[in-house]
């Protein structure tokens, strides 16, 4: 925050501009408002069935991995993502944060990813 005193400009540093050492919070504070505008991932119709077929668990430690996963292709500029772990993996489109379909590790060995920009593992 900047505010003027007695004709000159001072610098305020207050705790929301403020990082660890005082140096460059930029960084610190895109990653903290993209980690607010992202609650969470959503599953289309087609990625539950696909999960539910394949036997994909869907725990809350993944569907935080897979949140997280956005966030930093977010933070990276994509758009339609492979985030994968060694059992599965998912095509998420990143600006509406939902997860397209998932598929399992035997599948993935034959499997051509298409119209992805981006990779995340989880």
């Amino acid at each position: 925050m900047i505010q003027r005193v007695s004709g000159q400009m001072q610098r305020t540093v207050t705790p929301q501009t403020q990082t660890a050492g005082g140096r460059g919070g930029f960084g610190s504070l895109l990653q903290q408002e993209l980690e607010k505008t992202t609650q969470g991932v959503a599953f289309s119709k087609h990625a539950i069935s696909r999960a539910e077929e394949r036997g994909i668990q869907v725990t809350p430690d993944l569907m935080d991995q897979l949140a997280g996963s956005v966030v930093r292709a977010q933070a990276k500029g994509a758009t339609n993502i492979l985030a994968m772990n060694a059992e599965s993996a998912f095509i998420i489109n990143v600006p509406h944060a939902k997860v397209i379909t998932a598929i399992t590790q035997d599948e993935m060995k034959e499997s051509v990813f298409t119209n992805i920009d981006g990779a995340v593992f989880l």
